[in-house]
């Protein structure tokens, strides 16, 4: 699960970790009022409008409905003309900016609406940097990355600077050491009292990590001040959704306008959904076998919509959702259905394929490859049902039909 910055950044002031001053809004009327006590709090007349959305790159996107506005703007009209002056520059990019689509580097071209925005302090800004606290599933353990290079997507630095990027790897048992966070500080050229600074700072965010059982916090940009002090001028907080139960106030911050509906239709049904950008629909049980199955339609030429994963337990109302979910997608072009039943009886996803069918009609090619447990039964129910399908003897079968048919 994700959250918006101004929730990360409310996790982390209740924490102690330095953020500058900040307040949310959803109206224009709401971002206007909250120029001048930001102003008289922070002492600071330029102030900083952030689009909130589930994106990164929001500094350098732009909207589709005003190409030369940004999703980042600071506002500095405050330093010669006052408070009247900002509330006015702001009431007039807020305007802009509420309910329209913010294309980013991480959104793809089809964007995201703007339903929140951020209004920020502005900072003096010495240096930028690059922080996170990442799980590392290859080692199963929480890692800090860090590097000189804030403000640009991490990505590229990896791929052009590779030296640029430091990295710890965090022993659960003893958390991260001084040791460590002041290796880090050294790496990033950190001197004098500024250490101490961040050394706080990323002992800080790694309890948060832990005891919040997120997978990503991400700080791009690390700012270090004017005056030296360390602060988070953006965050980026991912939570692990399966130990979203021991985190109800987490979970209360799930914003679902900023999520597929598939995948939260998929949820809600018990099922394991991830959209891709193919053309082939698929519908399997287990994780490694739906893996198999979409790098065997790589394979033969095609490309996978979805993994879409029933698992060993569906029932055929869980079968059904998911057929569903797969025929709602409009880049679906054909459905590969391909159950190995061992727990999972042939015979109820059969069942379910046909009452899907029934409920929301087919008019794309469907393979159905069906193995194990009362096959025959499964077979036998799809055969009387009258669907337009194609049987496959095999996964590599089904794999080159659904292509061919897709063609």
């Amino acid at each position: 699960m994700k959250i918006h910055e101004y929730q990360a950044k409310e996790i982390m002031s209740a924490r102690g970790i330095p953020v500058p001053l900040g307040r949310m809004a959803t109206s224009v009327e709401e971002a206007v009022a909250a120029v001048r006590p930001l102003i008289e709090e922070s002492g600071n007349p330029v102030v900083v409008l952030k689009s909130q959305i589930h994106a990164g790159g929001r500094g350098k996107g732009t909207f589709k409905e005003y190409p030369d506005l940004r999703g980042v703007n600071v506002i500095t009209e405050g330093v010669d003309g006052g408070p009247d002056a900002a509330e006015e520059r702001v009431r007039e990019l807020a305007g802009k900016m509420l309910g329209s689509t913010l294309v980013t580097i991480q959104t793809g071209p089809e964007g995201k609406v703007v339903n929140r925005l951020y209004l920020e302090q502005g900072i003096d800004i010495d240096r930028e940097l690059y922080l996170a606290i990442l799980l590392d599933r290859s080692v199963s353990r929480n890692i800090v990355m860090a590097s000189t290079e804030g403000g640009m997507e991490i990505e590229k630095v990896a791929e052009e600077t590779p030296e640029k990027i430091l990295r710890e790897e965090i022993d659960p048992a003893i958390d991260l050491a001084d040791f460590q966070a002041n290796a880090l500080a050294h790496g990033l050229g950190i001197e004098g009292d500024t250490t101490s600074s961040f050394v706080r700072f990323v002992k800080a965010l790694d309890r948060a990590a832990t005891e919040l059982d997120t997978d990503l916090i991400e700080i791009n940009p690390l700012v270090i001040t004017g005056g030296g002090e360390v602060m988070a001028l953006d965050g980026k907080m991912g939570f692990d959704d399966n130990a979203l139960f021991r985190h109800p106030d987490i979970a209360a911050m799930r914003d679902q306008t900023e999520e597929d509906p598939a995948e939260l239709a998929a949820k809600e049904a018990g099922l394991s959904y991830i959209k891709l950008d193919g053309t082939i629909g698929c519908l399997v049980n287990g994780a490694g076998l739906a893996m198999a199955t979409m790098d065997t339609i790589k394979h033969v030429g095609g490309e996978p919509a979805n993994f879409l994963d029933v698992g060993g337990g569906a029932d055929e109302q869980q079968v059904t959702t998911a057929f569903q979910i797969i025929t709602k997608d409009p880049s679906v072009k054909g459905i590969f259905v391909n159950i190995f039943g061992g727990i999972m009886r042939c015979d109820v996803i059969a069942a379910g394929i046909v009452a899907a069918v029934k409920k929301v009609g087919l008019e794309v090619p469907l393979v159905v490859r069906l193995e194990g447990t009362n096959v025959e039964e499964g077979k036998r129910i799809l055969n009387d049902s009258g669907l337009d399908l194609v049987a496959a003897d095999s996964l590599k079968d089904g794999a080159e039909k659904i292509v061919e048919l897709t063609r």
